[in-house]
């Protein structure tokens, strides 16, 4: 782990020989639905010894249709979102869209997020390292990894080395993403710990309906290969409900299902740290 990491994960039942995962629903829709997912996150998590951040946007500003459900309102959100640090002890990331979000959402969570699309603003990755906050950066779908340097160049320059960055998968054609595992050996080279986005990843964007669809049954299949080539971490957006979930439920995981996932991913971590 990098210090930062070990500062971000203490206090959790965890093994710094294991990955970590940032985990949660896509957004937040309700305190019920957070706080259920949290419980159950958070219970898998100290179980296995896995490095717990606590995912879910406060807010989703890339809708394909002006009727998707953004969200709740912001502060209303990220409220219900801190109340998931008081109950359970665990760190939390969220989505900034624009560079006057970042103080706003710095007053709430540990990890502020930089959407894709968003990677190469210059504004809002400096306003985001300016809060002291970590930073994780989502490389663009359409940005070779080695591009990312500049993003934590940007960030780095402005005051802040506590930087992620994350693979979200890349567009091939217009209606898919695959996912370059060389990423992943080639942004860790900058220093920083390497995020793999098990779930959007598996998104089938620019549909007719408006409506990004997904790839769920292939989530296990990304992480495992995540894993075994040695990601620092996963983020796997998760929900008990994916079917009625408001925001990305067509790539979601099935809370149900987490708890086997991770159990197959930590036996793997286990082999891969033999070598």
């Amino acid at each position: 782990m990098y210090p930062f990491t070990q500062e971000l994960f203490k206090g959790q039942n965890n093994s710094d020989k294991n990955f970590f995962i940032m985990a949660g629903p896509c957004v937040i829709e309700s305190e019920s639905v957070i706080m259920k997912t949290a419980e159950q996150v958070v219970r898998i998590c100290e179980r296995l010894k896995v490095p717990l951040i606590f995912k879910s946007s406060y807010r989703k500003a890339n809708r394909s249709r002006l009727d998707s459900f953004s969200g709740i309102g912001d502060e209303a959100a990220l409220k219900i979102l801190s109340k998931v640090r008081d109950a359970f002890n665990v760190p939390l990331v969220t989505d900034i869209h624009a560079a006057d979000e970042a103080a706003m959402a710095a007053e709430y969570v540990d990890v502020l997020q930089i959407p894709a699309f968003l990677c190469r603003q210059t504004d809002i990755l400096i306003a985001a390292a300016q809060t002291g906050k970590v930073v994780n950066v989502k490389k663009g779908q359409f940005l070779s990894p080695e591009s990312m340097r500049f993003a934590v160049d940007k960030i780095q320059q402005s005051g802040n080395d506590k930087i992620m960055l994350t693979d979200r998968g890349t567009m091939f054609g217009y209606h898919d993403l695959i996912v370059d595992y060389r990423a992943i050996p080639v942004m860790q080279k900058l220093k920083v710990p390497v995020i793999l986005d098990c779930t959007h990843s598996l998104q089938q964007p620019n549909t007719t309906s408006g409506v990004t669809g997904g790839n769920p049954q292939m989530i296990e299949t990304i992480a495992r290969a995540g894993i075994a080539v040695g990601a620092d971490g996963l983020f796997i957006e998760t929900h008990p409900d994916p079917a009625h979930a408001k925001s990305d439920g067509a790539n979601m995981l099935n809370l149900a299902l987490l708890e086997p996932l991770l159990e197959k991913l930590v036996a793997i971590r286990q082999v891969i740290n033999k070598f």
